[in-house]
Parts: C-alpha cells; structure tokens; sequence
C-alpha cells in the first residue's frame, strides 16, 4: 500500500503538533510547515526529530502571505491530504491586528485553495474552522446549520475561510471540508490563551514563584474538549469519500469561572486570595456563549470526545506543575 503524504499548515501549533504524532502513528510521511522566525518556535514538535518517526517527518518553512511558495511546496511533495491549521488565532489580539488576522486567515485559505486547485486537486483539504464564528446567535446548542454571527475579527476572518471552503468544494469539485472547532486545550496550549494563563499561574503561585494572577471576563461559557481528542476527527473526516463540515465538541459548556476554581481546587489555592479582575482584558466585544453540538459527527463518523472537563483542567495543571518544577530546579542547578 502507498504512504499516504499529509501537509500541516501550522504544525508548530497545539493542534498540528497532535495531528501530526496522530498521522505518523498511522504510517504517514508528514510534511509540516512553519514560518521563518528568528526565534526558535519548534518546542511542540521538537520530540518528533528524536523518534522512531524521524525518517517519515519533514519541516519545510512556508508562509500564508506567499501563494508562490504555496504552489511550489505543493508541486514538490504532492500531498494526499492537507490539513490548513495556520492562523493569528487569538481572538482578543485580533481587535488589535484586524488587517494581519484577515490577512493570515481569509487570504492565507484562499490562497492554499488556489494552489490545490491548480496542483494537486485530487488531495483531501481540511480546514480549521472555529466556533466563534457563531458569535452573537443566542441559539444553543450550536450545529452546523446554525447562522453564523461573527463579533470580532478572527471570527469574521473564519467566516469568509468557511465560505471559500464550501465554494470551492461546489465550484471546483475540491474534497473540501471545515471542522468547526469549539474550544480545545491542553498542555501544549499557548500561554496567552486563558485556560493555560491559569495553569501555569497555578502552577506558579503553588511553588510561590508568583503572587497573583490577572483575568478578564470569567462568565463567558465556553464547550471546552481536548485537542488531542479533536485532531482524530479532523483526520476521520478527511476518509470519508464525501466532503461534509462537522462541529467539533464535547457538548457541554462551561465559565471561566468554573474552569479557575477547578484548577485551583486541584492546586490547594484560595480563588478570591489570588485573582484579581483587569478590565484591560476584556474583550471589546465579548461573545457569552458557546455551545456545540457534535451529534452528526457521532452518527457519521463514531467520534465522541473522551477527555472530561474536571480531567482536562487537572492534566494541563498537573503538566504546568511538573514544568515549573523543572525549570526551577535547572536554575538553582
């Protein structure tokens, strides 16, 4: 049997770092993409140049920005599948870089879909989509007929990513479809984003390496799932021979609120002794509720999400914990 050959845009992310141990556990020669930095940023991917799957793992640098580049990656490794998991993906620092979250979001997806369409248009295409989309619709549980709503950047940038998926996919013929992603962590999420700011600020103050930690708004609900349970549908989507869009989530929502006492109910810490609330935080526009319903991806596809709420918050602190530990004692070493 052939080696199938997958493309990752964004494959230094908590998403791509998963998708791609998901890929090469399953026999594939994975090509991920990253963009030239000055800084090193392969700290997600960095165990996959020491394993077993070394000979079946290529980084190549690419960007969103560059459809010359695009095509010629494309035309080299000519991919079965692509998975485009590249974004300014922070919803907060949209409102603050509107033009470069558009630009890597809404152009970076055409431009891919323009070179799949010229190059390889036999490859299966996947696209992160993502539940803010649905913004300021009141109506729950969220499906994927559910109108879209958009209340920031991202989630307006996303919207026009989604369409150009369902457009192409009619238009051209693309085996083309966009998983709606509902908030998905774990140890490897990004510092900023507020589930891992309250890990780590658990982790921190537990070992007295901090004295208290800032949030915003921490009544926004929010359908928050593992990543790692998440990519395995990404990638069951792409093996059905009919390209469909599926909500991806674990159908129940939850506060930040309930997500900071869980956490600091694990770690032994007084909430109202160590949070305080910076209104700098908040969003401009603050969507309240999000909410998915992953039914038709249980019914096509046998998915169900197996991470619960109480387990995600422990395994990122606990993670956070023991990495704070580390680095504590690399430095008194």
């Amino acid at each position: 049997m052939k080696t199938k050959t997958a493309l990752i845009t964004g494959i230094t992310g908590q998403d791509g770092s998963y998708l791609a141990d998901l890929l090469l556990s399953k026999g594939y020669y994975v090509i991920g993409m990253k963009r030239r930095t000055s800084l090193i940023s392969t700290d997600r991917i960095d165990h996959l140049f020491s394993s077993d799957h070394i000979m079946n793992f290529e980084l190549v640098y690419g960007n969103m920005n560059d459809s010359g580049n695009m095509h010629r990656i494309l035309a080299k490794y000519k991919p079965d599948e692509i998975y485009n998991l590249a974004a300014q993906s922070h919803v907060r620092v949209s409102f603050d870089t509107p033009e470069e979250t558009v630009e890597s979001i809404a152009m970076g997806t055409l431009r891919l879909l323009e070179a799949v369409r010229n190059v390889c248009p036999w490859a299966r295409f996947y696209q992160a989509s993502s539940s803010e989309m649905f913004g300021d619709n009141p109506k729950v549980p969220q499906s994927e007929t559910t109108r879209l709503m958009p209340a920031s950047p991202y989630a307006c940038a996303k919207v026009c990513a989604h369409n150009l998926i369902r457009n192409y996919r009619s238009s051209y013929g693309l085996h083309a479809c966009s998983g709606i992603l509902f908030n998905h962590e774990s140890p490897r999420r990004g510092e900023t984003f507020v589930t891992r700011k309250i890990t780590l600020a658990a982790a921190r103050i537990k070992l007295g390496l901090q004295d208290e930690l800032l949030l915003g708004n921490l009544d926004a609900k929010r359908d928050w799932g593992f990543a790692g349970d998440y990519v395995e549908l990404m990638w069951r989507m792409l093996q059905q021979n009919e390209p469909k869009d599926y909500v991806i989530a674990t159908g129940e929502t939850h506060t930040v609120r309930e997500f900071l006492e869980t956490v600091f109910e694990f770690a032994g810490l007084d909430v109202d002794r160590y949070v305080k609330i910076d209104e700098r935080l908040f969003r401009p526009h603050e969507v309240p509720l999000l909410l998915g319903d992953p039914s038709k991806a249980k019914e096509d596809l046998g998915w169900e999400p197996k991470v619960k709420f109480r387990d995600l918050a422990r395994m990122m602190y606990e993670s956070d914990l023991e990495l704070m530990q580390k680095n504590n004692d690399d430095i008194w070493r």
